[in-house]
């Protein structure tokens, strides 16, 4: 199995280099055959070859089993045709990743404003109002005047029906089994009525679901009141983007909010949060997201093989994770701890290494 390992902008290669560590453990510990191969992307690809993503990464990128994508700092990047192409778009639309996967679980001694929150957010993540996944062609925002802006939302059958069969899938696999599809389907009567009734069309395929619709507004509410109610949520693009976010804080911060992105047969690992360049190369950064990612990748790449073994080392690296949080001595500063990035690192190889 190959891995490929692009550290990115910001605190990334620090990050990457404990998830590396991370990968390896288990590798170790369960003799996982696993090869990393690391890449170049964001300003330290721009300034060696004119580009954030090399051709070269894409095409590591297509032979590899699995990606773990650091952050990068895309914002900062100078237009797309001076070089300053965002990976992580680029991943999504080339690969049709078309499903964001971000789990909101309160960590055990951690503190957390929701304590009982235990979901997963399963965001489309090809179509809706984002600019860059809604033409073939040009851009879905524009302005026909000076003082005249539009938007275009893309909502497809296709693409709702898939999101709502790949949130059914994850819904029937936990315990509560129930799936609440978010919308604003009273006011985009035909976009979002669109989307949940194809969610729904979906869901129906798995007898003994519990279904739910929720409107986006009021799904806002009841996730800071009740955010012990939802299981497994779907929802269009921008709605899931801001609700992950908010889920996440509720259950301990940005820093702790892993994620993939996956298509059919292929998935990407990355963290939720963003680079960081003010805490960049001060051994500050909070792994625990992307290593919480690559432990995702793992599962997804044992339920797409059917590999007990890597769903097992997957299970390993969340619970080192636990381990590593659950006490003052082996958190990270954010976290009120007092270890830096590699030794935090360290206390997850340990942890690894003496599961």
């Amino acid at each position: 199995m190959r891995l490929l390992l692009l550290p990115g902008d910001g605190i990334g290669p620090e990050i990457s280099d404990v998830a590396r560590r991370v990968v390896e453990a288990v590798d170790r510990r369960y003799s996982l055959g696993i090869e990393i191969e690391e890449r170049e992307i964001g300003f330290p690809a721009l300034e060696a070859t004119g580009t954030t993503l090399p051709t070269e990464v894409m095409e590591a990128a297509a032979s590899a089993d699995g990606v773990i994508l650091g952050p990068v700092d895309s914002a900062a990047y100078p237009r797309p045709e001076e070089g300053g192409i965002n990976p992580s778009a680029a991943f999504r639309r080339t690969f049709d990743l078309y499903a964001n996967i971000r789990p909101a679980k309160a960590r055990p001694g951690t503190d957390a404003m929701a304590p009982d929150i235990d979901l997963i957010l399963v965001r489309e993540n090809t179509e809706g109002f984002y600019a860059d996944r809604t033409m073939f062609a040009g851009s879905g925002e524009f302005m026909p005047t000076p003082d005249l802006a539009m938007a275009v939302r893309k909502i497809t059958r296709d693409g709702s029906y898939r999101i709502g069969h790949a949130a059914a899938e994850i819904a029937v696999t936990r315990e509560r089994r129930k799936l609440t599809i978010v919308t604003k389907s009273n006011v985009l009567t035909l976009s979002d009525g669109l989307f949940r009734d194809c969610c729904l069309e979906a869901a129906n395929d798995y007898p003994g679901l519990e279904i739910e619709e929720v409107h986006v507004d009021a799904m806002a509410s009841l996730l800071v009141r009740t955010p012990g109610a939802f299981d497994v949520v779907v929802t269009a693009n921008m709605f899931g983007d801001i609700l992950s976010n908010l889920a996440n804080e509720l259950a301990g911060g940005l820093g702790l909010g892993a994620s993939i992105n996956a298509g059919d047969g292929r998935a990407i690992a990355q963290a939720s949060h963003g680079s960081a360049p003010d805490i960049a190369g001060t051994d500050q950064a909070n792994p625990s997201a992307l290593v919480a990612s690559t432990g995702m990748l793992l599962d997804w790449l044992g339920e797409q093989s059917d590999s007990n073994v890597l769903r097992e080392a997957a299970r390993v690296i969340d619970d080192a994770v636990n381990t590593a949080l659950a006490t003052p001595e082996t958190r990270t500063i954010d976290m009120g701890g007092t270890l830096g990035t590699r030794a935090f690192g360290d206390a997850l190889v340990a942890a690894i290494e003496e599961g």
